[in-house]
């Protein structure tokens, strides 16, 4: 069993429009933009990142908006909702803000004993808020909700699968231990992680696979602190049987990727260099940081790309 996974890094979804989406997780949501960038692949895109003042690994929400994007279709094998913590007793407020802000999708319950806010994202997004007593991370409050209710990164993520025992199986190789079981869905969890360390594995052998598209999510990365730790890892699961991609340079940090059993795509990322190698933690998410391959077309990709706002 691996112990150098200490919870989730990000996760990487799709959007239709880029300044629908930076509003709504820069002003709705009220998180911080902690780099305005490219898509490595596709520079006419943006990859936009959203999280804590620093984007600390386990708060940071990341966006490829692909213009006039297809919508997905919700079903198995994806990650169908990505969790945030908010304090005790938050949820009466964030109920309130995001009605008045027309968020859809709106459905208060419990998960695991827990208080829980379901809602919708722009593209049909699955998110949900969860009242976590004692979450210690430092909220950002620069996005206008105060330090009594605001996110304090992801709790955790669901995915939705036909058949839930070969990822359950994966996840104790990376290290989660199951905790509770709730109906079809079961709840794992990283012993001392980093406070993104749930996965909820929900069994749905009926429903037909997701389709891609704007609103679904690309792929879950889990956190390493190092690249030491990171290629131990890929050694591990390469050992295992798994086909893993090669190390690649993301600039804010190192990423490797690996499909598993369900669909699901996981990436394993470093913690290391972090979103302030370019820019100051005062500017953060302000200028256009491009990749050094990338600065001779800076004016064409700049001239392709719509305005965010603020």
């Amino acid at each position: 069993m691996l112990d150098q996974i200490k919870g989730l890094h990000h996760v990487t979804s799709m959007a239709a429009d880029a300044p629908q989406n930076n509003a709504f997780f820069a002003d709705t949501l009220g998180l911080r933009r902690v780099k305005k960038t490219v898509n490595f692949d596709e520079p006419s895109v943006y990859h936009l990142y959203y999280g804590d003042e620093q984007g600390t690994p386990g708060t940071v929400m990341t966006y490829f908006p692909f213009p006039h994007m297809m919508p997905g279709r919700p079903g198995v094998g994806e990650v169908g909702e990505t969790q945030f913590s908010v304090p005790k007793g938050a949820l009466a407020f964030w109920k309130d803000r995001l009605g008045a802000k027309g968020v859809m999708g709106l459905e208060a319950d419990k998960v695991f004993g827990a208080d829980r806010l379901k809602f919708q994202g722009p593209d049909g997004d699955g998110f949900s808020l969860i009242e976590i007593d004692g979450d210690a991370r430092a909220a950002w409050t620069g996005g206008g909700v105060s330090e009594q209710a605001a996110i304090r990164g992801f709790s955790g993520a669901r995915m939705r699968l036909h058949d839930t025992a070969a990822t359950a199986e994966l996840l104790g190789f990376m290290g989660y231990q199951p905790a509770e079981t709730e109906g079809n869905v079961t709840r794992f969890v990283i012993p001392g992680g980093n406070g993104a360390d749930t996965i909820d594995l929900e069994a749905l052998p009926q429903t037909p696979f997701a389709r891609q598209g704007a609103g679904s999510v690309h792929h879950i990365a889990f956190a390493v602190p190092d690249r030491a730790a990171q290629l131990e890892v890929r050694k591990a699961l390469m050992d295992t049987g798994y086909q893993v991609t090669p190390v690649i340079d993301r600039d804010y940090f190192w990423a490797i990727y690996f499909r598993t059993p369900g669909g699901v795509l996981f990436e394993i990322a470093t913690n290391e260099p972090g979103f302030d190698r370019d820019e100051d933690t005062a500017h953060l998410g302000q200028a256009l940081k491009l990749p050094s391959r990338y600065e001779p077309l800076r004016q064409r990709i700049e001239q392709g790309l719509v305005p965010l706002g603020n």
